[in-house]
Parts: structure tokens; sequence; C-alpha cells
């Protein structure tokens, strides 16, 4: 089996999260924004601006194993979201804004309302899409 550092995508713009429907059972995927941790690359983050009430995080809170597509890459991840007291909390904002903040868009509201969540990403189990 091929291993796949999600390191290689970490300047990507976006990545596509695919969840499963809490009601339906039918897998939902979203382009969203992410970043990678930089002392662990099994770690990814992302922040939902609709809190708990985005459909990403309600259907992740019924099931928290969820897929992460980078570049051509899937990688199966387990999502968790991170308390306000938590050393991810901090870790996450930063990282999000310091990534996507721009002069005409300065994220600081987003940064510190969204809500965050870290995925585990699974070993070595990526596979090329096609």
């Amino acid at each position: 089996m091929t291993t796949h550092n999600p390191r290689q995508w970490k300047a990507d713009p976006f990545c596509y999260l695919t969840t499963t429907g809490r009601t339906t059972g039918v897998p939902h995927t979203i382009e969203i924004w992410f970043a990678l941790d930089p002392g662990d690359a099994t770690r990814l983050a992302m922040m939902a601006g609709g809190g708990r009430q985005s459909d990403w995080v309600r259907n992740l809170q019924k099931e928290p194993d969820v897929t992460l597509k980078l570049g051509p890459l899937l990688f199966p991840a387990t999502a968790r979201i991170v308390a306000p007291d938590e050393p991810d909390d901090a870790l996450i904002r930063r990282l999000l804004v310091e990534k996507y903040r721009s002069p005409s868009q300065p994220l600081d509201t987003w940064g510190r309302t969204a809500l965050p969540v870290l995925f585990t990403l699974r070993p070595a189990t990526a596979k090329p899409v096609e």
C-alpha cells in the first residue's frame, strides 16, 4: 500500500469534506477552507461560520467518520468539535485566519466566532481519485 502525506496539499485553497447525512444516510460533499496542523500532518482543521447549525457540523455530530479529499486523494478521518477551553481552539483559529485573511477580508469576526472542528486523518489509507 502506498502512503501519502497530506502536507503536499497544505497550500490548496480548499478541500472537499464528505459527511453522512444525519437523516438520509446519504453522503454529502462540500468544498471548504481548511488548514493542516504544522506540528502533526494527521490533523486537519476547519471552522463553521454557522456554528452548530451548519449542516456539515450537524451531520458529523451524528456520524464523526468522514472523508476528506485533498488533491486527488481521499483520506478517511474522524471529526470532533473543539471546545473553547482546549488549546486546539486557539491553534485552529490562528491557522485558518492566517491562511485565508487578506486586506479586503481580515476575517476578524469569523476568526473569533466560527466553530472550530478538528479532523484526525486515518493513517496511510488514502486512495487516488479518478
